[in-house]
């Protein structure tokens, strides 16, 4: 006996076309490859749409779509080749309601990073997302990732500095020459450093548009770009040395969440396998209750908004 097939025997009860219809939160494992590096698997949560065209049609056939992204779980590695395949066969499967398919794949991609000094290894999970649309045979295809790093307060730094050299003045001010062995001394002590700027943890949360030409998926060569530009990446593997340069470097990169935006905005200018971008820089901040936050993109037209 034949089984009842509502989504195809069926009318919508009440006429309408809808934009997007499909799942979420789709949890499995993926091979995915990026830059020139080989695949690595990753535990993914994706959504996966189409929209429905017809307005009379009851629904789609959720099940065409979660076979195909099995099949590329099991069979295949995600790749911009595999992720336009995915679209495509989506819409195939829908021939006569859909014309707009959508992914989501979002996941943590991990990296054996290398610490400042020491050349200790450690590793790092980004989070990453891609999403792949094509609509009315139109592919675009978008990255993002999120990038930990250390700010250290530009003003707080200031206040810091004119403490000390308060403390200095105060210590030798009824001396018009002062040894230098003993300053040397003074300045290593909790009496010479009596004040520190606050740094805190801050995230930067990128996004771009991937040019037609783009042979695969960027992530590790947009990791790079954002930890080089901003200069104070968060640590993994640290020793002493590796904490001493870390300091040096917040103190020789001080920055407000507006610095952080702008420098991005400049490197990410200079790139021409990126067609557009958007870019969020949030500091976590040490002495407020509340986060300090830019928001920018590249501003093109039709482009990305903040």
């Amino acid at each position: 006996m034949a089984m009842p097939d509502i989504a195809n025997s069926a009318q919508a009860q009440t006429e309408g076309k809808l934009d997007r219809v499909g799942m979420s939160n789709i949890e499995l494992p993926l091979m995915v490859q990026t830059d020139d590096n080989p695949a690595q698997q990753v535990s993914a949560k994706v959504e996966v749409f189409v929209n429905l065209g017809d307005p009379q049609a009851k629904g789609i056939h959720m099940s065409r779509l979660y076979l195909q992204l099995d099949e590329l779980s099991t069979e295949s590695e995600l790749t911009l080749a595999t992720m336009t395949t995915l679209l495509n066969g989506f819409i195939a499967s829908h021939h006569d309601l859909s014309s707009e398919a959508f992914v989501k794949v979002a996941f943590d991609y991990n990296l054996r990073r290398k610490s400042l000094i020491s050349e200790k290894r450690g590793w790092k999970a980004y989070p990453v997302v891609i999403i792949g649309k094509l609509i009315d045979g139109k592919l675009d295809f978008e990255l993002k990732v999120d990038v930990p790093y250390s700010s250290t307060c530009p003003c707080s730094a200031a206040l810091a500095r004119q403490l000390i050299q308060e403390a200095f003045n105060d210590k030798y001010q009824q001396q018009d020459v002062v040894n230098k062995e003993e300053v040397f001394t003074w300045l290593g002590s909790t009496q010479g450093i009596v004040a520190t700027p606050h740094s805190q943890r801050s995230v930067a949360e990128v996004k771009v548009k991937l040019a037609p030409s783009a042979e695969s998926f960027p992530i590790i060569a947009l990791i790079d770009l954002i930890e080089g530009t901003l200069k104070t990446p968060v640590q993994a593997a640290v020793k002493r040395e590796d904490e001493q340069e870390f300091a040096r470097l917040n103190g020789q990169n001080l920055m407000f969440c507006e610095d952080s935006a702008r420098q991005l905005q400049y490197a990410l200018n200079q790139q021409t396998e990126f067609n557009d971008f958007w870019l969020r820089v949030n500091h976590y901040e040490s002495l407020h209750a509340h986060d300090a936050v830019s928001i920018t993109t590249k501003g093109i037209e039709g482009g990305y908004k903040a």
